[in-house]
């Protein structure tokens, strides 16, 4: 049961990154780069809870697979 936690967390995290580099890319972001030299925060957040899952989930299934 808890390698299919990590799993869905690892698939959710990716699915997160790629919105992130996506909004990355939009027109708002744009337009914040441009006056403040960042991205949006919506940007930055979905990256860093993205990486977090993914490191989480990698962490979780790995972990998962030598204790069993």
């Amino acid at each position: 049961m808890n390698t299919i936690v990590s799993i869905a967390l690892l698939v959710v995290g990716i699915l997160l990154i790629i919105l992130g580099v996506s909004a990355s890319e939009s027109f708002s972001s744009d337009v914040s780069r441009f006056f403040t030299g960042s991205p949006t925060n919506r940007t930055v957040w979905l990256l860093i809870v993205g990486i977090v899952l993914v490191s989480s989930g990698l962490f979780g299934t790995f972990r998962g697979t030598k204790g069993n």
